[in-house]
């Protein structure tokens, strides 16, 4: 069973790898959201439970033209979320404290690792997760659109 399971989990990772972008495009909004940050100079991240190697390829294909600080995925270095390590490895690589990161993500995984590594939780309502989930897990705010983000900071 073992064998079976390693195996069958091989070849779905290499089937994902292969069609991971087939119907992924940034939600709506979300370009605009990233030019207006990108616009005022602030810092931004990527941090996801993917293997590493599938998030920064995904980065560079959906979201190459932003400049990222940032990008890191799952690996033996950083730990899947809500562990916070690779929220506090993005901070000190950018060099900016914790208390002072806005962290955008859309399920309870997310407000909870933002709230392990000191950072403020922003619950993103257009994600996979409803607000109830959010604020139960750590949202201090919740936003509808990715409009809203900018007025944040």
């Amino acid at each position: 069973v073992q064998e079976m399971h390693g195996a069958v989990t091989e070849e779905l990772r290499d089937y994902y790898t292969e069609h991971m972008l087939d119907r992924s495009r940034p939600y709506p909004g979300v370009p605009e959201m990233l030019d207006a940050l990108a616009e005022r100079g602030v810092p931004m991240a990527v941090l996801s439970n993917k293997p590493h190697p599938a998030t920064a390829w995904m980065a560079e294909q959906l979201l190459g033209e932003w400049p990222f600080a940032a990008v890191l995925g799952e690996s033996d270095e950083v730990p899947r979320k809500p562990d916070p390590a690779g929220a506090l490895r993005i901070a000190r690589e950018v060099g900016i404290p914790p208390a002072r990161w806005l962290y955008l993500g859309d399920t309870r995984t997310d407000m909870e690792t933002a709230a392990r590594a000191g950072m403020h939780p922003v619950g993103a309502l257009w994600g996979f997760r409803d607000a109830e989930e959010l604020l139960a897990h750590g949202a201090e705010a919740l936003v509808e659109r990715p409009e809203e983000v900018p007025g944040f900071l």
